[in-house]
């Protein structure tokens, strides 16, 4: 809306009613003097026609033409200023005389079969009227008293037309119309005057009000109002002088104030700074502190881990010596009391890296059962010794070709269902793995923790994740442990894009839950064993505990087997059955034997038993399996090792399969692929104490060759490899048309997470790091062998731990871990290594000296991987330091450091070597 002047809006309301009446007044004269000059003229028009009508009927009675004309012609001369032509016409609608032959007596004409008019008639065309009125007889019928006044009853003779021009009263109605505006603008002329006078007294002082009190905002508070003023405007005046007089005393008071307030301020800022200063150096000293604290964190992580794995290293070398039962159990105790405080330094040196940030997620290709399924193998041992039930129960659609960080999901699971045990006094641990959603390529998975134990006071509950606390002081005494569990939890699910919750009551349970998003792997190849034998046959299943039953039964949902259930043998019928499951409860503590009544009848029953036992019962197995039970399983059941063997086409005919381990090498053909001697002299080692066919290739070109020629099972690809990489050599291979489906792995030793998904991209079906771990290798070779598999074996609960070898020179144990603990094969790794050290050294010299040799960063990645298999942990760290940087973009020139500590190292694994190898 326009914001108008009070000047503007005085103008407006004085000159517009003044404006508007004077319109409306001229245009009612106007239009009222314009219409009564036209009925002037029609009725001037009226008094010349209607005599001469009745003048005209002698003539037109007589047909006398010439009398008539003469009438017709002096009238048309006395008012030849308003008449145009006069004519009559006769009965039959013909001229009969005219006064102006010059004009078309059409106009005048009535139309065609159209009757005189019976009185007058007006018609207006444009700036002419048209009057017509007839002619009538004055002869009257015999008897002249039936005539009426109102209608006579001669005959019409005719009719007389006249046109008159209203051209003549034009120039009168123009006149009147100029004089009306000329009276208006007149008037507004005056109005406009008397607006002027008083704009002039009330604007002018209201302007000047304005104008000081925009001065006073603008701080010249000793601005007044001046001059003369009448009524309310000399009483405004006198407002806003008194205004301005108070607004003088307050800004001198307010003044006054504000510089009492800004010396008070300047005392505060100087006591603030001098304060900053004081918080400065604190910081600085925190800072340090935690700089400190760090490199202490970092410098004891190695110092207490290396000898921690040094004891248990050597600790399980011990155990596989002959020993007596009291000499077991005490290094037994020894080991178990390493791994806890190993647990407790990890956590630690976990939770510092989570803090600071520095942890990093790997991105690999990994089976989701069967990593869940090493995990609850792990733990099985410590629920079983407290009688209690461990279930995993994996949901039929769950994708289990995944990509994502296996290790740090095995940990958030160790943590969970760890704490879970610990916990729980009775009961069950539960297990359930269930999809979330899925998408094109990724998969979001939920997993839940449920126990049964003391849970946890409403009280304690919100500072669950916080570090170094637990939910209470004396749990904390009773159970051990850090308290950094569930924070390094609760991070490493917000590093898998996910979130963790958990709901719980006191002395019943809780339920943790948390859900991850994974990539799903669309290079992997299915599981090769199908449970297409099994058809037509029936499977009984004992378990008395209702969680791990329905686990099971869900696993065998997927099979054509028919499944019978009873939660005990007196409720089982007494058939024969193809199969019998039993599932023996943790909490059975006797001796197993086939004296056992329900075994005896078991076995009665059934020409395949199967029994699943806990940790406790597993002394008994061999026994068992000599007395005629076909396979003892671990509990929990899963599908990893459930599926693979009831799914072997020798199922039930060799009763040497137990646990899912398998009786020799498997049937397959494995092709390596390796530039460097060295690693494929391990690899082949390694491969030949696990298959049957092993085929070694120097290079890419010549993989291709080979896989021209022959179809192995596998093929293991290095990536880093002159003339071809192993990349293109993949994508090659793959457009050979009997290799499209060929299991391709790629092997080597560092992968950033865009290379793994440049890997995956490529056709690679999974990846393997360097230095190769022989139980890796098997379970790799175990999931990717062709038709029916007996499944990988699960994980050992004593695992060995790894350790930090990152600053030793020469580790020899390391050396034989890393040659699947063969004392020659390791000699021999480290006899190629000084070999190839003089090689290195030329190209390396060469480019201290400015020479540029080619090949530099070739040369360098064939060290690392020598180093990778050769225990000499600082020399392969340094190689991969100068890999990276070099690859990177780093000019060799300002690598000098790097490369003469690359020399000095090399001379050191070289003193150290020769008094190993003597």
């Amino acid at each position: 809306m326009t914001n108008y002047s009070l000047r503007a809006r005085m103008m407006i309301l004085i000159l517009a009613p003044t404006l508007m009446i004077g319109l409306l007044l001229s245009t009612f004269f106007v239009v009222h003097r314009y219409n009564d000059l036209q009925r002037q003229l029609e009725d001037a028009g009226a008094s010349i026609i209607e005599p001469l009508a009745v003048s005209s009927e002698y003539g037109m009675s007589f047909h006398s033409r010439e009398s008539i004309r003469q009438l017709v012609s002096v009238l048309h001369r006395r008012h030849s200023d308003i008449v145009r032509a006069i004519s009559i016409f006769d009965e039959n609608n013909k001229l009969f005389v005219t006064s102006n032959f010059q004009l078309s007596p059409s106009v005048l004409q009535l139309p065609d079969g159209q009757k005189p008019p019976k009185s007058l008639n007006v018609t207006r065309k444009g700036d002419i009227i048209i009057l017509r009125t007839p002619i009538i007889s004055e002869s009257y019928s015999p008897d002249e008293s039936e005539i009426t006044d109102a209608k006579p009853a001669g005959n019409t003779l005719g009719y007389v037309a006249m046109e008159l021009d209203l051209k003549s009263v034009r120039l009168q109605q123009y006149r009147e119309i100029f004089i009306s505006t000329m009276m208006m603008l007149f008037c507004v002329g005056i109005a406009m005057l008397f607006a002027y006078r008083l704009m002039r007294d009330v604007t002018s002082p209201i302007r000047n009000m304005v104008n000081t009190v925009d001065r006073i905002r603008r701080g010249q508070l000793d601005s007044r109002v001046e001059g003369f003023m009448l009524g309310e405007l000399d009483m405004l005046k006198n407002g806003i002088n008194s205004m301005a007089m108070s607004l003088t005393a307050y800004h001198e008071e307010m003044q006054h104030n504000v510089d009492q307030a800004t010396f008070d301020l300047r005392e505060t800022l100087e006591q603030m700074e001098i304060q900053n200063v004081e918080l400065d150096l604190a910081k600085k000293r925190a800072q340090e502190a935690a700089r400190i604290k760090s490199e202490f964190l970092a410098n004891m992580s190695h110092e207490l881990r290396t000898p921690l794995n040094g004891v248990i290293g050597f600790t399980r070398l011990t155990l596989k010596t002959d020993l007596n039962q009291t000499q077991r159990d005490h290094l037994h105790t020894i080991e178990r009391s390493a791994n806890n405080l190993l647990a407790i330094i990890n956590d630690v040196l976990d939770f510092s890296k989570l803090e600071a940030g520095k942890l990093t997620l790997e991105s690999i290709p990994f089976p989701l059962r069967s990593t869940l399924d090493e995990v609850v193998i792990l733990l099985a041992h410590s629920a079983h010794d407290k009688g209690l039930e461990l279930t995993l129960n994996i949901k039929n659609d769950v994708p289990d070709n995944v990509i994502g960080d296996p290790l740090r999901l095995q940990q958030v699971i160790t943590n969970l269902v760890g704490n879970a045990i610990k916990f729980t006094e009775s009961g069950n641990i539960d297990l359930l793995v269930e999809k979330r959603s899925q998408g094109n390529n990724k998969v979001q998975i939920e997993m839940q923790i449920r126990d049964t134990g003391i849970g946890i006071p409403e009280r304690e509950q919100s500072r669950l994740f916080q570090a170094f606390r637990q939910a209470d002081a004396s749990i904390s005494r009773r159970h051990g442990g850090t308290g950094l569990g569930l924070v390094i939890t609760q991070k490493l699910v917000n590093e898998m894009g996910g979130d963790i919750s958990f709901h719980s009551q006191p002395n019943r349970g809780s339920t943790f839950w948390f859900h991850i998003d994974l990539d799903l792997n669309p290079h992997a190849v299915l599981d090769g064993y199908s449970t297409e034998n099994l058809a037509g046959k029936r499977i009984a299943y004992i378990e008395q505990n209702a969680a791990a039953a329905q686990s099971t039964l869900n696993l065998l949902a997927e099979t054509p087997l028919t499944v019978i259930y009873s939660p005990s043998f007196t409720t089982l019928p007494d058939e024969h059955y193809d199969i019998l499951l039993i599932g023996v409860p943790v909490t059975f503590t006797d001796a197993l034997s086939m004296e056992n009544p329900k075994l005896v009848r078991a076995t009665s029953m059934t020409d395949c038993l199967i029994l699943a036992l806990p940790c406790h019962a597993q002394v008994s197995a061999e026994s068992l399996k000599k007395q005629g039970v076909f396979a003892c399983l671990l509990k929990p059941i899963t599908s990893t090792r459930l599926l693979p063997m009831l799914a072997d086409r020798a199922f039930c005919k060799s009763p040497e399969l137990s646990e899912g381990v398998g009786s020799g090498k498997f049937p397959m053909t494995v092709m390596a692929v390796d530039d460097n001697p060295a690693n494929l002299k391990l690899i082949g080692a390694l491969l030949e104490d696990h298959v049957q066919n092993v085929v070694l290739c120097e290079s890419g070109l010549q993989a291709i060759d080979r896989a021209k020629q022959m179809q192995p099972d596998i093929i293991l690809m290095d990536i880093q490899m002159p003339d071809m990489d192993g990349i293109r050599a993949c994508e090659l291979i793959r457009q050979l048309p009997h290799h499209q489906q060929t299991p391709v792995i790629a092997v080597t030793a560092h992968a950033m997470a865009g290379q793994k998904e440049k890997l995956l991209s490529a056709g690679m079906n999974d990846y393997l790091a360097k230095p190769i771990e022989e139980q890796k290798l098997h379970n790799l070779l175990a999931r990717y062998q062709p038709g029916s598999i007996v499944a990988a074996p699960a994980a050992p609960s004593d695992a060995v731990a790894s350790i930090d070898h990152k600053n030793q020179t020469l580790d020899w144990t390391l050396a034989l871990q890393q040659a699947a603990n063969k004392p020659d094969l390791a000699r021999d790794m480290l006899q190629m290594l000084l070999a190839f050290l003089p090689e290195v050294r030329n190209t390396v010299e060469e480019q201290l000296v400015g020479e540029a040799p080619p090949g530099l960063v070739d040369i360098i990645h064939k060290l690392h991987g020598s180093c990778s298999y050769s225990g000499v942990p600082r020399l392969k760290n340094l190689c991969m330091t100068l890999e990276h940087e070099m690859r990177n973009g780093v000019p060799p020139q300002e690598l000098e450091p790097e490369l003469l500590e690359l020399l000095d190292e090399m001379d050191n694994v070289s003193r150290e070597a020769q008094k190993m190898l003597g």
